[in-house]
């Protein structure tokens, strides 16, 4: 594809969480987590307009470039012409996230097999492993609904996230509301591997061995102490040096 760059059109630090997020996509391909062209990551844009990044509708995550994501509005009207479309109904459930969360930078949601199957489950993420520890400890569900096309869905979408930053849409998929680009990856890095690891364990037969809630006690600490200090800096270069190896073509 002949993209024009965006490089020059857009501010310095705009171009930068394109780099990020057309890096997510990208990570989100390698690792399986992607559903062909479906579900969305969305970046919120620095300032005041309350503009997100988000990906351009029919290409494949591992094809998204920081110069083929699509600036749009709330209403996920595009701010900047782009040759490609994008998903109105898909942004229903990041917009009215970034809506009613201004400390959420970026909402990554998936669809994998893991995810949805730990979502069919009655009783959700189960304390089994130590990654679901750290899921748990700000983890929320949102009852199924249908596809999520409708608006008047967003006020309880909004009410059962809250605060956290975990969230399990039942009978759907995975979402995670975080920060930044990066700390979305490693969160959601958290969760897949917390459900793969949950359905790998039920599929033994044998009776699982349940983590102590008191353990869930002082996990911001925790994390703190696991990452030295950095957070999802711990990770993130680490992982972009693995995609500029492999294929830097995110980056234009």
């Amino acid at each position: 594809m002949n993209i024009a760059s965006m490089k020059q059109v857009v501010s310095e630090q705009e171009w930068e969480l394109r780099v990020q997020l057309a890096a997510c996509y990208r990570l989100v391909a390698m690792h399986g987590w992607s559903d062909l062209v479906f579900t969305h990551i969305s970046a919120r844009v620095p300032g005041p307009d309350h503009h997100f990044l988000i990906n351009p509708y029919g290409l494949m995550f591992d094809e998204i470039t920081a110069s083929s994501l699509v600036k749009v509005d709330q209403h996920c009207n595009k701010v900047i012409d782009s040759p490609f479309p994008v998903n109105p109904a898909g942004f229903v459930i990041h917009s009215s996230i970034h809506e009613a969360r201004p400390d959420v930078g970026c909402v990554l949601h998936t669809h994998s097999r893991a995810g949805v199957a730990v979502s069919a489950q009655k009783a959700g993420v189960l304390p089994i492993s130590q990654q679901s520890t750290f899921v748990l400890a700000s983890l929320a569900y949102h009852g199924y609904e249908g596809v999520a096309l409708r608006d008047d869905e967003k006020p309880r979408l909004v009410e059962n996230l809250g605060r956290k930053t975990f969230l399990v849409l039942r009978n759907h998929g995975l979402l995670v509301a975080s920060r930044s680009v990066p700390d979305a990856f490693l969160n959601m890095y958290t969760f897949e591997n917390t459900c793969r690891i949950q359905i790998d364990a039920q599929s033994g037969g044998g009776e699982l061995v349940q983590i102590d809630p008191s353990v869930l006690e002082g996990l911001t600490q925790v994390m703190k102490t696991v990452t030295a200090g950095q957070g999802s800096n711990i990770a993130w270069p680490a992982a972009l040096r693995r995609l500029d190896r492999l294929d830097a073509s995110y980056r234009s």
